[in-house]
C-alpha cells in the first residue's frame, strides 16, 4: 500500500465498527451453507452406506459447479457498492438485477448439460456400482435447483453491495431450518428416500431465491428501478466475472492438486488431509467474513470518490486480517488435541495430522492478509490482475507439489506447499496494493 499517515484513532474505530458490522453476519451465513450438505448426510446417512456414498459423490459435484460461479456474488458486490457510494441507488439496484438475470441464465445453461449427462457424470467421478444410481438420482433433481442457488449467489452480493448482511444470515438460517425439516419429511415420511432429499434441497433453495427475489424487487420498485432483462447489463456482468472465473478455477486447481498428492502418500496421509482440509477451511469462513467485508466497504468508498477513505480502509482490514490470523493460529495450536479425536481414533492419522495442523497454525497470519487483500482488489473490480496473480501462483505451487510424493516429504510437505501458495498469493496482492493502481475512483471502473 502506497505509504500515509496514521489513521486517528476516530476513524480507526469508525471503520472497526463498519467491519464488525458486515463481517459478523457475513460470517454466519458462510457457515451456514455447509450446514445443508450436513443436514442431508445426517438424514440419508441412515438410509444406508450406498444412499450416503451416493450423497457424497452428488453433493460434490454440485458444490463444485456452484461454487465455480461464486464471482455472481463477488462481482456484483463490488458493482452495486461503487454505486451506492456515487449515491445511485436506483443504478445499483439495475445493477444487481444484472447480476440475477445472468445467474438464471448461467442456471438454465448447467440444468442442460448436468440433467441428461447426469450418469456419465457420476461414472466420470468414480462412483461405485452400488452407489452410481442413488448418486445419478440426487444429481438429476438437485440439479433442478442451480438456478436458484446460483440466483442467491448473485442476490446475496446485490444486499452485501448494499451493505446489507444481515439479511443473508436471516435467510441462510431460515433455509438451513427448511431444508432439514423437507429432507426429514420426505425422505422419511413420504418414503422418497434419497430423491426426497434431493427434493427437499431443491424447495429450500427456490424457496431461499423466493426470498431475495423479493426483497431486491421491493428495493428497485422503491427506487423505480427497471427489473427487466437488459443484454448490455449482463453482458457488462458476464465480462466483469470472467476474470474472477479464472481466479476460483485456479484455486480449485489447486485444492485438486493438494489432494492428489495426498492420496498418492497412502491411507493415512489422506485421511488426515481431509481433516486438515476441513479445518482450514473453516479457518477461512472467519477470514473471508473481514473479505466480504472490504468489498463492500472498499466498493463503496470508490464510487463516493474517496481515495484516502479506501486506502485507509485497507490498511486497517489489512491489521484486523493480520490479527484474526494470530488468533485463529494459536486456537489451532491449543486445540490440536482435541480437534482430531472428534474425526479419528487411528494414531497413526493422528501423528500425521498434529505436525500438518501445526504448519496450518502458522500460516494463518499471512491466510489473514490474503483474504483481506483478496476482499479489497475484489471490492476494487480489479477482477484482471486477480486472475493474473492466480495463475502465478497456480504456476509455482504445481511443480513444488508434484515433487512432494517423489522426495518423500509427507503431508507436512504438501500443507508447508499449501503455505508456499498462500506466500505467493500474498507478495502478489501485497504489490498490488501498495502499487495503488487499483484505486479507480467513480460509479463504475
Amino acid at each position: 500500500m502506497t505509504q500515509a499517515p496514521a489513521i486517528p484513532k476516530a476513524t480507526r474505530r469508525r471503520h472497526d465498527r463498519e467491519i464488525v458490522a458486515l463481517a459478523v453476519p457475513a460470517f454466519g451465513a458462510l457457515v451456514a451453507e455447509p450446514l445443508f450438505v450436513m443436514a442431508d448426510s445426517a438424514i440419508v446417512g441412515h438410509l444406508g452406506t450406498a444412499q450416503l456414498a451416493g450423497l457424497g459423490v452428488a453433493s460434490a459435484l454440485l458444490t463444485t459447479a456452484v461454487s465455480i460461479f461464486v464471482f455472481l456474488a463477488y462481482a456484483t458486490t463490488a458493482a452495486v457498492a461503487r454505486r451506492v457510494g456515487a449515491g445511485d441507488l436506483r443504478a445499483a439496484i439495475r445493477q444487481g438485477m444484472d447480476g440475477i438475470w445472468l445467474a438464471l441464465l448461467i442456471g438454465a445453461a448447467v440444468i442442460a448439460v448436468v440433467v441428461p449427462l447426469a450418469p456419465g457424470i457420476v461414472d466420470l467421478f468414480g462412483a461405485s456400482d452400488t452407489a452410481a444410481p442413488y448418486a445419478t438420482t440426487y444429481l438429476r433433481i438437485s440439479a433442478l435447483g442451480i438456478p436458484a442457488m446460483l440466483a442467491v449467489l448473485a442476490a446475496t452480493g446485490v444486499l452485501r453491495g448494499l451493505q446489507n448482511t444481515r439479511t443473508p444470515l436471516y435467510v441462510a438460517i431460515g433455509g438451513f431450518i427448511a431444508n432439514a425439516a423437507l429432507n426429514a419429511v420426505l425422505v422419511y415420511g413420504a418414503g422418497l428416500g434419497i430423491a426426497g432429499s434431493a427434493w427437499g434441497t431443491v424447495i429450500a433453495q427456490c424457496g431461499m431465491a423466493a426470498v431475495y427475489l423479493w426483497v431486491v424487487v421491493r428495493g428497485g420498485r422503491r427506487h423505480e428501478a427497471s427489473l427487466r432483462p437488459d443484454l448490455a447489463g449482463i453482458r457488462a456482468s458476464a465480462q466483469a466475472g470472467v476474470p474472477l472465473l479464472v481466479r476460483t478455477l485456479s484455486l480449485r486447481a489447486i485444492l485438486m492438486i493438494a489432494t492428489a498428492m495426498a492420496a498418492r502418500l497412502g491411507d493415512a496421509d489422506i485421511a488426515a488431509h481431509q481433516i486438515v482440509l476441513s479445518l482450514w477451511s473453516l479457518l477461512a469462513f472467519a477470514l473471508d467474513a473481514i473479505a466480504i467485508a472490504g468489498q463492500a466497504i472498499i466498493g463503496r468508498y470508490l464510487g463516493a470518490d474517496d481515495a484516502p477513505g479506501a486506502r485507509a480502509a485497507c490498511r486497517r482490514m489489512v491489521q484486523w486480517g493480520i490479527a484474526t490470523g494470530v488468533v485463529l493460529g494459536l486456537l489451532v495450536v491449543a486445540a490440536r488435541p482435541l480437534f482430531l479425536p472428534l474425526f479419528t481414533s487411528d494414531a497413526g492419522v493422528k501423528d500425521v495430522a498434529l505436525s500438518a495442523l501445526l504448519v496450518v497454525a502458522l500460516s494463518q497470519p499471512v491466510c489473514g492478509i490474503v483474504f483481506v487483500l483478496d476482499g479489497v482488489l475484489m471490492g476494487a473490480g480489479d477482477g484482471p490482475y486477480l486472475a493474473w496473480a492466480m495463475v502465478v501462483t497456480l504456476a509455482v505451487f504445481t511443480p513444488v507439489a508434484l515433487l512432494v510424493p517423489t522426495l518423500g516429504g509427507g503431508l507436512t510437505a504438501i500443507w508447508a506447499a499449501m503455505t508456499l501458495m498462500m506466500t505467493v498469493r500474498m507478495v502478489t496482492l501485497w504489490l498490488r496494493a501498495r502499487s495503488g493502481r487499483w484505486i479507480v475512483t467513480g460509479a463504475t471502473r
